[in-house]
């Protein structure tokens, strides 16, 4: 799940860039950097911004070029909204006001609201323009890099070395590794997971009277694996709808059906999905390292991301500015035990952050495991558990805090535990 704004008010849109950003590779790219940035998505972009407007050389890599298409729902939360560049234009494809919830199909109901609850964005529009953000802040960037591997340089170099497929390296005091769930230098950091899942989707054109109909509108569905849950995102702009599912990995034939039961049920089996796309995603065990030397890892590659809804962007985005920050800091540090006090410091930010609402993520998610029909009773029928949903989708609350200060959640987590 995703989301945007509190506010009902429209956030200002640019037209839609007609070209990727330029790449930067006629830039001279020898020396050291300050600080590498490897994987141009929602969290390198950040991180490449933060590092390069406190006016430091920053280089940003990515095996791809933009724009691309990214397996996402592209709901952007208020705390999405609040973690993005300064003046950063949102591309929204529609502002969601309403919520039709489902247990498998059935006991259907709709929530509205009359403030915002979020946007939706194309993911490939999104990630282009932040990365144009992190160029405008002084980043350069370079395209058709896969990275294999970095090492870290002690001594007198007191740097790091990014190692690239074509064999080009490039030296920096401190590196950021941002390049997905299956990232490389999370591998070198020593990351682990102890939560996988895997995410279907489809992207459906539809007729613009059908998009209409879904304008404003989001449509979730508990679903019939323990864990699992199904959206269609409407991107009312472009007249197509994002339906999607997830679910626990090792059960990938059922959790292909549960998406085409889905599409069956709502009526949209007889459009052509233009692009049909799946992917895993990874959530860090609570022990999992953020950093190793000079090199701290952010967004997917940290396996930061919300548990039990598995939203990703606003980790991304939050993440990625602090590594960007603390990259800074780590560059700037003259021996071993600053780089390592430095690093510690990042680590420290993001779990009395990000990993506090991991935490209870974690504690919601066994609970939904166990007991879905309880949590889709509460969400449409008891005020107070619609007002958590809204206000947490808004950026005003979030789970752990919900947790924190609502005995009525408290017990229901408790109660579907049992």
């Amino acid at each position: 799940m995703t989301d945007s704004g509190s506010s009902d008010s429209r956030s200002p849109l640019d037209s839609p860039a007609e070209n990727g950003p330029t790449d930067d590779a006629a830039a001279p790219l020898d020396g050291v950097w300050d600080v590498v940035v490897v994987g141009a998505g929602p969290a390198g972009s950040s991180a490449a911004h933060a590092a390069a407007a406190q006016g430091r050389r920053v280089l940003l890599l990515d095996k791809a070029e933009h724009p691309r298409y990214k397996t996402c729902g592209g709901g952007i939360i208020g705390p999405s909204r609040d973690s993005l560049p300064p003046d950063f234009r949102l591309p929204l494809q529609d502002r969601v006001h309403a919520v039709t919830f489902a247990y498998d199909g059935r006991y259907t109901r709709t929530r509205r609201s009359k403030r915002m609850l979020f946007g939706l964005v194309n993911r490939d529009e999104f990630d282009l323009r932040l990365v144009q953000a992190a160029k405008q802040a002084g980043a350069v960037l370079v395209t058709g890099v896969t990275v294999t591997g970095v090492e870290q340089r002690g001594g007198e170099h007191r740097t790091a070395l990014v190692t690239a497929a074509d064999g080009r390296t490039f030296e920096a005091r401190a590196v950021v590794g941002a390049d997905g769930s299956a990232s490389r230098i999370g591998r070198h950091v020593g990351v682990t997971f102890d939560q996988i899942d895997l995410g279907l989707e489809a992207e459906i054109p539809v007729p613009a009277q059908v998009a209409a109909d879904w304008a404003g509108r989001i449509h979730l569905d508990w679903g019939p694996l323990p864990g699992s849950y199904g959206w269609v995102f409407p991107k009312t702009e472009t007249s197509s709808l994002t339906v999607g599912v997830i679910s626990a990995r090792g059960d990938g034939e059922r959790t292909k059906q549960y998406l085409a039961d889905y599409i069956r049920r709502l009526g949209l089996s007889g459009f052509t999905p233009q692009v049909e796309s799946g992917h895993l995603t990874r959530c860090r065990a609570e022990d999992s390292p953020l950093s190793r030397g000079r090199v701290l890892v952010a967004g997917d590659a940290a396996g930061l991301l919300e548990p039990w809804t598995r939203e990703g962007i606003s980790y991304a985005l939050r993440s990625g500015r602090l590594a960007g920050e603390w990259a800074v800091k780590v560059a700037e540090a003259g021996d071993a035990v600053a780089v390592r006090r430095e690093a510690l410091n990042y680590a420290f930010a993001v779990k009395a952050g990000l990993g506090v609402e991991m935490r209870a993520g974690k504690q919601l998610l066994g609970a939904f495991e166990r007991r879905p029909y309880l949590f889709h009773a509460a969400v449409c029928l008891v005020p107070a558990a619609w007002r958590a949903f809204a206000r947490t989708t808004q950026g005003h609350t979030s789970f752990s805090q919900v947790l924190r200060q609502y005995r009525a959640a408290r017990r229901l987590t408790a109660m579907a535990s049992r």
